[in-house]
């Protein structure tokens, strides 16, 4: 049996779909199980990642469990690791951040994103548990953001269109956390995962508008109005907006990213293209 936190999530619930696929005895951990939209044959319980106590349940009887996450204060973590520990999980596959820096104590990490990771992957490698580390680039899955204004128009209106990103399809991920859940060879190991291309952000909606068969364009704005169109989007946390602006005004100063081969090397299948990452998502951009 294993453990699937954030199961109704983009990688969650890929997670939780490629284990099915294979047979594989799973329980899926949701906030709420009686909406979540999850694939036939998962066990699904409740559990709540900021409350460790309601993860007794869910972790009693499993041999692995997918973590991921989602927050900013690594404080709980703690709290998650030892009711893993207490319940003798053989490993513990975590979904971390591409922000990480190598070599860096948590604090010296130079984002809010790369600190709060760093100090999760500490408290990780610092529990006893066999574990395994992936630090994803750039979610293609953030390209969701556009999809209420392609949906409306041709064109996307943004900030920083020249930031550069290796995006990286959620599939991908999911196949790699697999792979580490079910198969020896993956201990102790951390793998930086990206997409096959680096593409700016103009890039990205003219890939999205070829994919769609539409003229695509993209229109630069101010950061303060992207700030204004974030702070309205009530599906977009508040807390995240001038993290992720801020993020995206240093990437614009930074090289640009570094790709990697790691999803082939450990799934042996290429890592998929944004453009086939648009055609599998392809309904949420289309007027409804």
């Amino acid at each position: 049996m294993i453990l699937v936190t954030g199961a109704s999530g983009n990688v969650g619930g890929q997670v939780l779909a490629q284990l099915a696929e294979r047979g594989t005895a799973v329980r899926a951990m949701t906030r709420g199980p009686l909406t979540a939209n999850l694939p036939e044959g998962a066990e699904v319980m409740h559990g709540d990642l900021t409350d460790p106590a309601s993860l007794e349940a869910c972790v009693d009887g499993v041999e692995a469990v997918f973590l991921m996450w989602p927050f900013h204060d690594a404080e709980p973590m703690a709290g998650i690791l030892e009711v893993i520990k207490r319940h003798a999980c053989r490993r513990v596959v975590l979904l971390s951040s591409g922000a990480v820096q190598d070599g860096l104590v948590p604090e010296r990490n130079t984002s809010p994103v790369g600190r709060s990771h760093a100090e999760v992957e500490r408290l990780l490698a610092e529990s006893g548990l066999t574990w395994t580390v992936l630090r994803p680039s750039t979610f293609a899955a953030n390209a969701l953001w556009w999809a209420g204004q392609i949906r409306a128009g041709d064109t996307v209106a943004g900030p920083y269109g020249a930031v550069a990103m290796a995006m990286l399809h959620e599939a991908d991920i999911a196949a790699v956390a697999v792979r580490a859940l079910t198969e020896d060879g993956h201990e102790q190991a951390c793998y930086r995962l990206t997409g096959p291309q680096v593409l700016t952000q103009a890039e990205q909606v003219h890939i999205i508008g070829q994919a769609l068969g539409r003229p695509l364009r993209w229109q630069e704005s101010s950061r303060a109005e992207a700030r204004l169109r974030l702070l309205a989007d009530g599906s977009f946390p508040d807390s995240f907006v001038d993290i992720l602006l801020d993020g995206y005004a240093e990437m614009l100063k930074s090289p640009a990213p570094t790709l990697t081969s790691t999803v082939e090397t450990v799934t042996g299948a290429p890592a998929r293209t944004f453009h086939q990452w648009v055609l599998d998502h392809a309904e949420a951009f289309t007027p409804r």
